[in-house]
């Protein structure tokens, strides 16, 4: 099994991480934390989400922390668009990048963001055209590839023709993500690999729960096929709302850990990354998830 040489990974945190969080955190935080972030190593930080405040009110002050970051050279932060008065307000705050969300599963489109995914496709059709016509990168998200919280296994089929819509819309990579945690190696493996006959390897990006433990073990399966882009969160930010309790985003911490131990280079600093990562979860009032944080804590402190 060949590994990649380099993995880059995608930092969501600051809104992936946090959009679920009850307390409120103030603008100033999150503009810390992407640039802590940054300075660590990581070569994409999610800034946050233009949407409706109404369904996600942690990400309501998105166009004041994009133009508050002090953007560092060779770094990425896109921002979550679900539609185009979503895009005109990213662009208005100094967008570059973006990116959609829609899902593999027909019950969590539908009860996710009130549509079909057919009719998801068609609403993201003219944001990507939009985005592209003004110099805009754009990322396509595909949720629950792995699992559904209301219909159970999805076949690999129905992830490919979601991914493959959204590259030919002019999506430049597709991130699969395993929105519930429930995905094990062999079944990331068969995902990944019916997706690649319609998408390059290289435009693959693996977003991978830890709700059942397996996210470190899926990401090793789906790297040895050649996937060598990463989505994670610091800290592990982010709880699986499917699973009251549950870990949701592996944390990149853990996933940096792993990296450096099979000789794969990231261009993140470890221990600036940790810090980062107890820095925040010293501002939500708890420890980090991260198993690999608790470790380099202890042996601190020992």
């Amino acid at each position: 099994m060949a590994l990649p040489q380099r993995v880059k990974i995608v930092e969501v945190g600051p809104r992936d991480g946090l959009q679920n969080e009850p307390q409120s955190i103030d603008a100033a935080v999150k503009v810390e934390l992407i640039e802590r972030l940054g300075n660590a190593g990581l070569p994409v930080v999610e800034a946050g989400a233009f949407v409706s405040p109404k369904w996600v009110p942690q990400m309501a002050a998105s166009a004041e922390v994009l133009t508050g970051i002090r953007r560092r050279e060779g770094v990425s932060y896109p921002v979550l668009v679900p539609n185009m008065k979503g895009l005109e307000a990213a662009l208005a705050a100094g967008a570059e990048e973006i990116a959609v969300f829609g899902a593999a599963s027909e019950s969590f489109s539908q009860r996710n963001i009130n549509c079909s995914i057919a009719e998801s496709l068609e609403r993201f059709r003219p944001v990507i055209e939009g985005a592209t016509a003004q110099g805009l990168r754009v990322r396509g998200y595909v949720s629950c590839v792995l699992g559904c919280p209301y219909e159970g296994a999805i076949a690999p089929e129905a992830v490919a023709r979601v991914s493959a819509e959204l590259y030919r819309m002019g999506c430049y990579e597709i991130s699969l993500g395993d929105t519930i945690g429930t995905g094990t190696p062999l079944k990331a493996q068969r995902m990944v690999e019916t997706v690649a006959q319609d998408i390059p390897m290289e435009r693959l990006a693996a977003h991978f729960h830890d709700t059942y433990g397996q996210a470190l073990a899926n990401l090793y399966a789906v790297m040895g096929l050649g996937i060598a882009t990463v989505d994670s969160s610091v800290a592990g930010l982010g709880g699986c709302p499917y699973a009251k309790g549950a870990s949701g985003n592996v944390a990149t911490e853990d996933v940096v850990y792993l990296l450096d131990g099979l000789g794969i280079d990231s261009g993140v600093d470890l221990e600036r990354l940790a810090a980062t990562g107890r820095w925040i979860s010293d501002k939500l009032g708890r420890e980090p998830t991260s198993k690999v944080a608790r470790a380099l804590a202890a042996r601190a402190g020992a």
